[in-house]
Order: C-alpha cells, then structure tokens, then sequence
C-alpha cells in the first residue's frame, strides 16, 4: 500500500502547485483542466485544475481546484509531515514552504533526537518537517 495526499483548492490549485514544485524541488508529472473534461463548466472555470500530479523525490501529491462553488476548508487535523535526510536541504525547504505562510514551530533540535519544525503555508496546508540526527 501507498498513501498520497490529495489537497483540493478554491480556485488557486495551480498557483499552489508552482508553489509546492519550486519550494519542495519537484516535477508536474500530470496537470488537466476543467475545460478537458467532458463535464459541462463555465467559461471561467475551464482553465482551473481539475487534477495533478506532483513528485518530488520518492513521494507525490496530487492537487485539484474543487468544484465552482464548493467549500474548502484547511481546518482540521491533518498535517502532512515530511522526513527530510539532511538538515541544510530542511532549512531550504523549510523558510520556502514557510514564505507567505507562518511559521507554527520555527526549525529546532527536540527531545527526540531530531531536528523539527512546522508550519501552515500560504494555502493554508499544514506541515511538519522532521531530520533525524545521526
């Protein structure tokens, strides 16, 4: 088994996709358009993403703008967490993804051994990063 986390969006999908590649380092594997589908859609709808796909090192997301109309929520309790090997290259991603955001617990050595912090982006998704120290 294999879990993926699909984040929905209000209409902003895309930004939040360029968003995530430039700040985690990954590719668009996948992007479709309302206006692809065979659904009927309003004209100003049609350029919204209806799915994609992004991987960034041996993981992925998939993203998509909801339906016109539809709620959205980032309120909750799911955060999604990221084990990154090295403690420079956490740094990076870490003031990248917190740019425009807030910092909920800024980057520090913990009790457990690691180096940990989290944050909410700009979209409002929550994230934990997580080094282990050696």
């Amino acid at each position: 088994m294999k879990l993926t986390p699909y984040l929905h969006f209000a209409g902003n999908a895309e930004e939040a996709l360029n968003f995530y590649k430039e700040a985690l380092g990954g590719e668009i594997i996948a992007l479709q358009r309302y206006g692809d589908s065979p659904m009927p859609v309003d004209e100003d709808y049609k350029q919204k993403v209806i799915h994609a796909r992004l991987t960034f090192g041996d993981n992925m997301i998939m993203v998509s703008d909801v339906f016109k109309g539809q709620p959205v929520s980032t309120e909750g309790n799911i955060q999604l967490s990221v084990e990154v090997p090295d403690r420079n290259q956490m740094e990076t991603v870490f003031t990248k993804m917190a740019a425009g955001g807030k910092v909920v617990m800024p980057l520090q050595d913990q009790f457990w051994g690691a180096y940990f912090g989290m944050l909410q982006d700009p979209f409002g998704v929550s994230w934990m990063f997580n080094c282990e120290q050696k």
